[in-house]
């Protein structure tokens, strides 16, 4: 296991643009830490300047508290599995495997040994014959991840491993990788766009956009107390709502809490909404109600997720008094989108 520093980490490509601008980032011992953000946020670049693949403007890059900002990538002893996976066609599944044992020199029976461990970590023993062109998706995730665990990294790296996998897999495949990365308790930085993955995966969470940090915390904490509006409106599906207020602070809440007023049972502490249906989603285990909120409210689009075990009518076109808990309200700033820790 290995910690991770950034400090005042710069990337800047010949647009003159910061892809990445001034991050600083701690990832701890055996942490399983997610950068998520949309595309063009930084997170990638950040994940290619940790692993030696592209060198910073300016700013230093620390392993166990040491600078590792000029050692090439196979002195850092990373592992990266990329979004493509990487894996030569013309090689079969045990020779992708051994390739970075074999470029170390290991001699043949020790190579033997890791591949057919690793194999049997990833459930592929019965595929080491095989080129990655007979391989399903899934099967070629868990070689690229196979390759990677093979050389015992202090550090595994992870570019959107999961991105190329159909939706049922993709489920399966993330709940596997984190069950390996906690059997390892390797230091794992993983990149994606996804905010599933992000909150089902991350002991903590880094949410970027434009090459900046907009918060770092746990998947509770980036979805129940957003630090500003990215984060409010990126994490989150449908996301929160927000609405502008003349001369008050924004109000933002999440379409789960934003419920009928007859679906409450304890109507204390409740902030009341005149809310107008326009249209009514049946998802299967919820209903989505898209709708406009009415005076004394702006008149301003929002959206409600009701569980199906809620037994209210939902018709469009109709008015109905909805409600949210008191708690469950956010504040941010309306000009610098910062969140207030004022009651709303």
């Amino acid at each position: 296991m290995a910690t991770v520093e950034t400090r005042a980490l710069i990337k800047r490509f010949d647009s003159g643009t910061n892809a990445v601008d001034g991050i600083d980032l701690s990832v701890r011992e055996g942490e399983f830490m997610v950068l998520l953000g949309p595309s063009g946020s930084g997170k990638t670049t950040l994940l290619r300047m940790i692993a030696g693949l592209e060198q910073p403007t300016s700013g230093d890059i620390l392993l166990d508290g040491q600078v590792i900002t000029g050692l090439p990538p196979r002195a850092r002893n990373m592992a990266m599995v990329f979004q493509s996976y990487a894996l030569y066609p013309h090689l079969n599944v045990f020779r992708n495997i051994a390739f970075p044992l074999r470029a170390q020199g290991m001699a043949r029976g020790s190579i033997q040994e890791k591949v057919d461990w690793a194999a049997k970590m990833f459930g592929i023993s019965a595929l080491l014959q095989r080129k990655p062109r007979q391989l399903s998706g899934g099967e070629r995730q868990r070689v690229a991840l196979a390759r990677a665990v093979v050389r015992e990294p202090v550090v595994f790296l992870l570019d959107e491993p999961l991105s190329n996998l159909d939706a049922k897999l993709r489920i399966s495949a993330r709940d596997e990788l984190q069950q390996f990365q906690r059997h390892l308790e390797t230091t794992t930085i993983y990149v994606t766009h996804d905010q599933v993955e992000a909150l089902a995966l991350g002991d903590r969470i880094v949410v970027l956009d434009h090459g900046s940090i907009h918060q770092i915390g746990t998947p509770q904490e980036v979805y129940e107390r957003p630090a500003d509006t990215f984060v409010a409106t990126f994490i989150g599906a449908p996301p929160m709502n927000l609405v502008q207020r003349q001369g008050q602070p924004t109000l933002g809440f999440r379409p789960e809490h934003f419920l009928p007023q007859a679906a409450y049972n304890d109507t204390s502490q409740l902030r009341r909404f005149p809310f107008h249906i326009l249209r009514v989603e049946n998802l299967g285990s919820n209903h989505l109600v898209y709708g406009e909120l009415l005076p004394p409210m702006p008149p301003v689009k929002a959206i409600a997720r009701i569980p199906s075990t809620v037994e209210v009518v939902l018709e469009r076109g109709a008015t109905s008094e909805f409600a949210i808990k008191e708690h469950r309200l956010h504040a941010f700033d309306p000009d610098t989108g910062l969140r207030l820790d004022t009651t709303p």
